[in-house]
């Protein structure tokens, strides 16, 4: 079914076509343009059946300014009888409004005189919406026209009040000092009678937040008042009462506003189910009111960072991307960029296309990119036939639009989306390399701007397209291996940045060794993380040294170990000269490395070293997991040790660190071990170290559970003959050894064997 407007223009159209006709059949001469008198009445039965029965302001609006009825007396005729049917509510609403529109466009009407009769009687309605746009349609008079007509209705005692009223409405809502003075006069001239209609008229000067005297005298200076002032200074207290006004409204309704939106809160947060809350949130995504909208898409938003949002919510999503308001499509448009499975490519696109707001364009035009990546699965890609076309489009948009602005913004965004459609499978070699040197051209243009901030961006989005997962990556190196480095010298941090990254895309082996000479103390501290990782993954021991000048600092200390660790663990077996001066490094007294890591380091080192080096490595590590307190590892490492010495005197030198070691660590079979061995061939000297050790150990009643148990494994030692020393000590030595004693043996290894 033809909507009115539709038919009014095929109406139209169709008289068109009858003129052509017309000129085509007569011979030549004169051609008679206007229409016949009968098209007229065709043209005019169908806009007064559509103004009468549908209440059609564009019907009203037609007859009141189409140049085919401007000067038809019938047309005029239509629309004053239309005013007079008080029957009739929709017909008179239309011309009324027809009447307003026609002074919001400024408008001539002609013969305007016309419609004050009407209009006056209109007044008189008892629907409110009829007298009140009457009152508005009188605006379109001057008052030296209108204003005679308005008081004789005032002061008129057989009108209805109503209509008096609606009267003095019409003189208030002018902002006019005639009329407001008129008002003040109207008091004293209404008769004792028309209380009521004075009444009205001062309440409409307190409207206008002007108090009256209540005697004339009285009136009359308020009167003069107003005009010794002036009409510009009645205009400005008049503006500032709006103003006053709107803005108290409007604080009015954020209140509310804010109550409504917090009651949608309290309850949205009730729900827990996702199916009910969704529904909930449709309801209010359909809301007549953008404020609830924006709400809704606000929780919406909220939702799909946090998980998926239900596909139920995407129809109505959709939908609000030509949403009347501008704020709303914003909102929507920002969503849409992180729905990656709904199919919003298309609706995106064609808003894009008639979007007039700028800053609603470019996040439509995020949104399709997004959309477009996210389209294409694979490699190899499959993309539908319909979205290849989509995503050309976007390209396109990218790069002649949104790539060349002057607008650093807008150009960041076409970078993104270039590289999220180019980084994907599926694009022809031939627009590969379009974009591809469409990105590199942008970024020279930039090269001598003193602010990098683009720059940066550009060759972020270059290097990212060198990354493995890019399926352009062989074109993109080849292309911006040369720009990567010349940007290393570049002096924004953000710019250097992104060009190690490319670098290290293409090999993180030539870019260790481009970057180890100069870059290990680079003002960036991304970039110093950044040679640490690469350090980390494929450095060696020339790398050592600048690692370790690093050690204890906060935020690379603990990652430049980690990376000297696996380099440590590189190294080969016969790199014993690495090994030697690293063990001696990382051991040295007042070095930065903490005993847990020199345990951490010499446990790689006896692993993968050999001689010299595993033996000074274990010797070490005996000591230090002594002073950490570790002592049965301790005694692990002092027993491989003494277990490999081939010297007598060597095990000699090892047993006191031994024995306390294994003491200490609750090592009881070794401790017996260790006694029993030494007794097989010898007696305890008094004055040696074992005798030493086990009083110190053994002296400092009462015993504990640990040292009773070894106690008793000593008792049950074995011995082949007769050991007076040992068994006097048995006996009752160990406890009778001095404090002197004690701290004497503090110190093991500088006790005599």
């Amino acid at each position: 079914m033809y909507s009115l407007r539709s038919y009014l223009l095929i109406v139209v159209l169709a008289i068109g076509r009858l003129q052509v006709g017309i000129c085509q059949d007569k011979p030549a001469g004169p051609v008679e343009s206007a229409p016949t008198k009968t098209e007229l009445n065709t043209q005019l039965r169908v806009n007064k059946e559509a103004l009468f029965t549908q209440g059609s302001v564009d019907a009203a609006t037609v007859m009141l300014f189409h140049e085919l009825f401007f000067e038809d007396p019938n047309a005029r005729g239509v629309l004053l009888d239309a005013l007079r049917q008080s029957e009739n509510s929709q017909a008179r609403i239309a011309v009324c409004n027809a009447l307003i529109q026609a002074r919001e466009q400024k408008k001539t009407i002609k013969n305007d005189q016309d419609f004050i009769e009407p209009l006056l009687e209109v007044l008189a309605s008892e629907i409110g919406t009829e007298a009140d746009l009457a009152v508005k349609a009188t605006l379109i008079f001057e008052y030296q026209k209108i204003g005679p007509y308005l008081e004789k209705v005032i002061k008129d005692s057989s009108k209805p009040f109503r209509a008096r009223a609606n009267a003095i409405n019409a003189l208030k809502i002018r902002l006019d000092m005639r009329s407001t003075i008129r008002l003040v006069e109207l008091i004293d001239e209404l008769d004792e009678k028309d209380n009521q209609v004075s009444a009205e008229a001062k309440k409409a000067l307190s409207d206008l937040g002007i108090v009256v005297g209540e005697t004339p005298e009285a009136r009359n200076q308020d009167i003069d008042k107003i005009k010794r002032e002036g009409e510009s200074e009645f205009l400005r207290v008049q503006l500032t009462r709006k103003e006053t006004q709107v803005r108290q409204v409007r604080a009015e309704l954020d209140e509310w506003q804010k109550r409504y939106l917090s009651q949608l809160d309290k309850i949205y947060k009730q729900i827990s189910e996702d199916k009910v809350k969704g529904g909930f949130l449709i309801e209010y995504l359909r809301d007549s009111k953008a404020v609830v909208r924006l709400w809704a898409l606000d929780k919406a938003y909220k939702w799909r960072l946090a998980s998926q949002l239900p596909d139920t919510l995407g129809p109505d999503l959709i939908k609000l991307i030509s949403d009347e308001n501008r704020d709303v499509r914003l909102s929507t448009a920002d969503l849409l960029a992180l729905m990656q499975r709904l199919n919003s490519a298309q609706p995106l696109l064609d808003q894009h296309q008639v979007e007039k707001d700028d800053q609603v364009k470019t996040k439509l035009f995020i949104a399709l990119g997004a959309r477009c990546s996210s389209a294409i699965t694979g490699p190899p890609a499959e993309i539908p036939e319909a979205m290849k076309k989509i995503r050309s489009t976007t390209l396109e948009l990218a790069g002649s639009q949104y790539l060349s602005s002057t607008d650093d913004e807008k150009a960041r965004n076409a970078v993104e989306v270039i590289r999220k459609l180019l980084v994907r499978d599926g694009l022809e070699a031939e627009e590969v390399d379009k974009y591809l040197n469409l990105l590199s051209a942008r970024y020279e243009k930039e090269k001598d701007k003193p602010t990098g901030a683009l720059r940066g961006v550009l060759l972020n989005a270059m290097a990212s397209l060198c990354a493995p997962e890019s399926t352009c990556r062989a074109k993109a190196q080849s292309l911006f291996k040369s720009k990567f480095k010349e940007a290393l010298q570049d002096k924004t941090d953000f710019v250097r940045e992104a060009a190690v990254n490319g670098l290290a895309y293409i090999s993180t082996k030539e870019a260790l060794e481009m970057l180890r000479a100069g870059f290990f103390n680079d003002p960036s501290e991304a970039i110093r993380k950044k040679l640490i990782a690469l350090a980390d993954e494929v450095g060696d021991e020339q790398d050592l040294s600048k690692l370790a000048e690093k050690i204890g600092m906060n935020s690379e200390g603990e990652l430049a170990w980690q990376a000297m660790l696996n380099i440590f663990k590189r190294l080969k077996e016969t790199d014993t000269a690495v090994w030697k001066e690293w063990v001696g490094k990382i051991t040295a007294q007042g070095s930065k490395f903490s005993n847990e890591q020199r345990i951490v380091f010499l446990k790689i080192a006896e692993i993968k070293a050999s001689g010299e080096v595993k033996v000074e490595a274990r010797k070490t590590l005996g000591d230090l997991y002594y002073a950490t307190g570790q002592f049965e590892q301790s005694a692990d490492y002092f027993g491989k040790l003494y277990d490999a010495a081939q010297n007598p005197n060597d095990k000699d030198a090892i047993l006191p660190k031994l024995l306390d070691a294994s003491l200490k660590g609750f090592q009881i079979e070794r401790v017996a071990g260790l006694v029993g061995n030494h007794l097989s061939g010898a007696d305890l000297d008094p004055e040696g170290v074992i005798i030493k050790l086990l009083s110190v150990y053994f002296g400092k009643p009462p015993l504990g559970t640990n040292q009773k148990a070894i106690l008793k494994a000593l008792e049950e030692i074995k011995v082949p003959q007769e050991r007076p020393n040992w068994r006097k000590w048995l006996d009752g030595g160990k406890t009778t050894s001095s404090q002197e004693q004690a701290e004497k043996s503090e110190k093991p290894q500088e006790a005599k064997t």
